[in-house]
């Protein structure tokens, strides 16, 4: 009897992640997003909110009770150690928050492919094992995601390249993956890929 997948879908930022994804869920996958999950973990009278208001003040609050996004922000840009304990506190937050719904998609469906939707994979795994039944990485050149930033989002090159810079490296990310999927071409020929990693998902059903 075939049992639910979690599979862990990463990639750097301007990668195609979102579109690996939205095909993924046209598919029937319940995807979990962690971006999403980071924005309800610190909401109003959430622990990890309090716990953000305890570290550096309430500064951190705007005046309706909700997180201070611009004032964080500021602080964690600026400084590598707020940084690492901010992440110490919103991450352990996000993956108890993924776990339960993993387990609520598996009670709803006990044969779901579960995708978790993570650009923070490799960065949020030393707080914790990677214990997915596949981590898909897709894979962008370095170039090809500039100019996308640029493009797409209308950031400068400095602008692009320090957001990168922030994140994993390719290396780091490849170093996790089962699965890569090369998205360096079309929107099409990535598609396909989906479709084909779909295919081999869903193969023993």
């Amino acid at each position: 009897m075939a049992s639910v997948q979690i599979i862990a879908l990463t990639g750097g930022i301007a990668s195609g992640k979102s579109t690996v994804s939205a095909r993924l869920a046209e598919h029937g996958a319940v995807v979990v997003d962690a971006d999403k999950l980071a924005r309800e973990v610190v909401e109003p009278g959430r622990p990890a909110l309090a716990r953000i208001v305890a570290e550096w003040g309430e500064r951190m609050l705007l005046p309706d009770g909700s997180l201070n996004r611009p004032e964080l922000g500021a602080l964690v840009f600026s400084d590598t150690s707020a940084l690492k304990t901010l992440n110490s506190i919103t991450h352990p937050a996000v993956w108890e928050r993924a776990r339960e719904l993993f387990a609520a998609a598996e009670a709803a469906n006990p044969e779901a492919v579960v995708v978790y939707d993570v650009p923070l994979l490799v960065e949020a795994s030393a707080d914790r094992p990677l214990t997915f039944d596949r981590v898909v990485v897709v894979n962008t050149s370095r170039d090809e995601r500039i100019r996308r930033l640029m493009t797409d989002r209308g950031m400068s090159e400095a602008e692009a390249k320090a957001r990168i810079g922030a994140q994993a490296s390719d290396d780091q990310r490849l170093a996790v993956a089962d699965v890569v999927l090369d998205n360096d071409g079309s929107k099409d020929e990535l598609r396909a890929a989906v479709d084909e990693l779909w295919r081999n998902l869903t193969a023993t059903r």
